[in-house]
């Protein structure tokens, strides 16, 4: 691979040179399986094309696709070298010609389908947002995937308004961290189920009641807590014999929103009980959408969101820290299930 077209390549790229290509560290799946099959190699570095940039990442995160992709479950985008990594935040290295946002140097976050566990990453130029003011890059790694996952699936999704009730399953994780927040900062009233020992991190983040899903039953919980009215919004992780509960669970005209199934993807339910609640159900994912939807809700995301981080409403939770070159070790610390909110990447020197 050659220099960056219309670019120093040399003071662009803060990779070393392998021949005459520019080259990075990166996180590469070499094989599917455990967490043994992760790998740090020397791999050549992205070009931004015309409409991209070039970031030098400082911070990424962790998230259950990693996982899934890991084990050759969740396919990422076509790549010569398969690297994860769903989100990040750093500095702008290179713009491309057609670029007018960006400028070198400044600070910036975006989600993306894959490759985001490298030294450095290309993002469409409209995709990237600007880091929330006074937010260190440390931090906004670990923002954008989760948060643009609970906004999306809440309110452009579900439809959740001011004065409505979410359900939110795995309230502790990542993107629960995130919903439990945002409708907190929305003014929705919000219930989560979670395990005993996280219960009260979610209290603690906004979460009017939160159920220990092992020992208590949830659906009871939410009856009573809604005086039988039911929720507006099911935000679910899990799936499995969670859905036909969280169908028994929904208000009429209620929307369950699907992002995950950490709990099983097939489930029995009945069906005709949709009908007299005039339910929905919607699954979703970031990764498969188009560049212009990718586009659109960042957009919408930096102009009506972003904001809150930077006057206090918001904030990223952070469970631990790995730098990247313990990559393994913090997938076996996702796989043990004992995170409250994220699991942040240490790339490069911010």
């Amino acid at each position: 691979m050659g220099g960056l077209t219309g670019f120093d390549a040399a003071s662009a790229c803060p990779g070393s040179r392998l021949g005459h290509d520019l080259v990075m560290r990166a996180v590469v799946i070499e094989s599917y399986g455990g967490p043994e099959v992760l790998a740090i190699r020397e791999i050549p570095a992205p070009e931004p094309g015309p409409q991209e940039v070039l970031v030098d990442v400082v911070a990424s995160a962790l998230n259950r696709a990693d996982l899934l992709q890991r084990m050759g479950l969740y396919p990422g985008p076509a790549m010569e070298h398969e690297v994860p990594g769903l989100e990040f935040a750093g500095r702008v290295a290179a713009v491309g010609r057609d670029v007018g946002r960006w400028s070198v140097g400044d600070e910036v976050m975006a989600i993306t389908g894959g490759g985001a566990h490298a030294d450095q990453v290309v993002v469409h130029g409209d995709q990237a947002m600007a880091v929330p003011v006074g937010m260190p890059l440390t931090e906004a790694g670990a923002l954008p995937e989760v948060f643009i996952t609970a906004w999306d699936a809440l309110v452009l999704q579900g439809g959740l308004q001011a004065g409505g009730t979410a359900l939110v399953h795995a309230g502790a994780s990542g993107v629960g961290t995130a919903a439990i927040q945002l409708c907190r900062s929305m003014g929705a009233d919000v219930v989560v189920t979670a395990s005993g020992p996280k219960c009260a991190a979610c209290i603690d983040l906004g979460a009017s009641l939160a159920v220990d899903y092992a020992t208590d039953d949830w659906l009871a919980a939410v009856r009573d807590h809604t005086g039988g009215h039911g929720v507006d919004v099911v935000l679910d992780v899990v799936g499995g014999d969670y859905l036909d509960k969280n169908v028994d669970a929904l208000a009429v005209g209620g929307t369950i929103v699907q992002v995950g199934v950490m709990g099983g993807g097939r489930a029995t339910f009945g069906l005709g009980k949709l009908l007299p609640k005039r339910a929905t159900i919607v699954g979703t994912v970031l990764r498969g959408r188009s560049l212009d939807e990718k586009v659109a809700v960042s957009r919408a995301f930096a102009d009506e969101v972003v904001p809150r981080f930077g006057d206090g409403t918001l904030r990223v939770v952070v469970d631990r820290r790995f730098d990247i070159t313990g990559i393994a070790a913090a997938h076996a610390h996702m796989e043990g299930n004992a995170n409250v909110g994220k699991i942040a990447l240490d790339v490069q020197a911010g």
